[in-house]
């Protein structure tokens, strides 16, 4: 016969549920059973039973300590793990903040392949029809999100930029996503099953049909990706990209698309990126508020401004027949 002690586990969970007293009610109800149907307290020596009693129960009370312990240890090394890996990011975070900016000054001969570059950029836009020496965008002339062919089907990003799916919750920042996995049921971190690869990501439990299973969106960092058991019935997974100027438009190619175009970050979540990242993300929102508007990019504005400045630095040269933008 099999010694697995988890073998009348479901027996004992219907048992245990039909006794509101709880644990008391049950044990009194197989001392009973002992009583009436077998010689436990008869058939051996005086006090033989208590014997058994003792040390029966002192087996499992030591078992029981053991992994109570066991599992302590293993969520104060993932929360160990979790703060090391906040505290160097907050540290990378500081020392990127005191980088000191830097500004290059274009030469006249970087301006003038700005300016050829910027010439031949508009004959091509004139000879494939998109260009006619006129403003080629304004406000009314961008089609609507739900018009876009590109946009159908793809879901509104919830409230932190990610997805809420039937088994999962993800959100995400330019720099991580955060996954989390409600269990319903109380496990220990054993019992869990958690793989995370570059771009590949196994969540489950063990003995059940994986919950995720599937090639994530983008890769990585896998040494500074950790994740951690919370009160036994909720899984967070903290996922580091390593491309940190790319929106996620899904966790793993399985799951619907999110519009990524409909992310907005808070702007007081700004001040929690470094210095750099910040940058690039009001870089980003800005160029977009201007599309809208019909107006230039900032990499438009420069363009305009070196153009601007090599004219003034050169007024010999006759621009009266150039067109541009």
């Amino acid at each position: 016969m099999s010694n697995d002690p988890e073998r009348f586990d479901s027996m004992l969970l219907a048992m245990a549920q039909q006794h509101e007293g709880g644990v008391k009610e049950l044990l009194g109800t197989i001392v009973s059973f002992l009583a009436r149907k077998t010689d436990f307290f008869i058939g051996g020596k005086e006090g033989e039973w208590e014997k058994v009693v003792k040390d029966t129960f002192y087996v499992h009370a030591k078992k029981a300590k053991e992994e109570a312990d066991k599992i302590k240890k293993e969520k104060e090394e993932a929360d160990r793990r979790l703060k090391e890996i906040q505290q160097k990011k907050e540290q990378e975070r500081l020392a990127q903040d005191f980088v000191p900016a830097t500004v290059t000054e274009l030469t006249d001969q970087e301006a003038n392949k700005m300016l050829e570059d910027i010439e031949k950029e508009k004959q091509s836009k004139t000879e494939d029809g998109s260009g006619d020496g006129s403003p080629t965008s304004s406000k009314s002339e961008i089609p609507d999100e739900d018009d876009d062919p590109a946009e159908k089907g793809k879901l509104k990003p919830n409230s932190g930029n990610g997805c809420d799916l039937e088994n999962y919750r993800w959100t995400q920042t330019l720099e991580e996503v955060e996954l989390r996995v409600p269990l319903r049921q109380v496990l220990r971190p054993r019992d869990l099953l958690v793989i995370i690869n570059k771009r590949h990501l196994k969540v489950g439990i063990k003995g059940q049909p994986l919950i995720i299973d599937g090639e994530l969106d983008a890769d990585v960092k896998v040494e500074e990706s950790t994740w951690v058991l919370q009160d036994g019935r909720n899984l967070l997974v903290n996922l580091e990209k390593v491309n940190k100027m790319n929106w996620w438009g899904r966790l793993v190619t399985t799951d619907p698309e999110i519009s990524t175009r409909k992310i907005n970050p808070e702007p007081s979540k700004l001040s929690d990126l470094d210095g750099e990242t910040r940058g690039l993300v009001e870089k980003m929102m800005y160029d977009q508020r201007q599309k809208e508007m019909g107006l230039p990019t900032s990499d438009e504005q420069k363009k305009q401004d070196v153009l601007k400045k090599f004219m003034e630095q050169h007024p010999e040269m006759d621009f009266s027949k150039c067109k541009f933008n």
